[in-house]
């Protein structure tokens, strides 16, 4: 078992196709964690990340702020209390929509289940 605080975890900035994001890997397979993976991410205001998709599914809880996922031609709003559901290989986007920061916990499966 491990309890911690996500503010512990040094945060990486996403440069590629990104604007104003930063990731926390909170838990990790080194970790031990052999099914998911739980990251943090905050996006400043008129932030964004990439727009892209992949094979496996993304679980997503919005913590605080307002945005807009876009994807396949269409954009949803989004904010404080809203999870979002996006399935492999569909297109996606996150964008801050909003003047504060969005801050989003996001859970994918681990690198053996989605074969990184």
């Amino acid at each position: 078992m491990k309890v911690m605080n996500y503010i512990d975890v040094p945060p990486e900035t996403i440069e590629e196709g990104a604007r104003g994001v930063q990731i926390r890997w909170i838990i990790t397979e080194e970790m031990g964690a052999k099914n998911f993976v739980m990251r943090h991410f905050e996006i400043s205001p008129e932030g964004y990340t990439p727009l892209h998709s992949h094979d496996w599914e993304h679980e997503v809880f919005i913590l605080n702020g307002n945005g807009i996922i876009v994807g396949d031609g269409a954009e949803k709003p989004f904010g404080q209390g809203d999870v979002i559901f996006v399935t492999g290989n569909e297109l996606h986007q996150f964008k801050n929509s909003g003047d504060k920061t969005l801050s989003l916990l996001c859970l994918i499966p681990s690198k053996e289940r989605c074969n990184l």
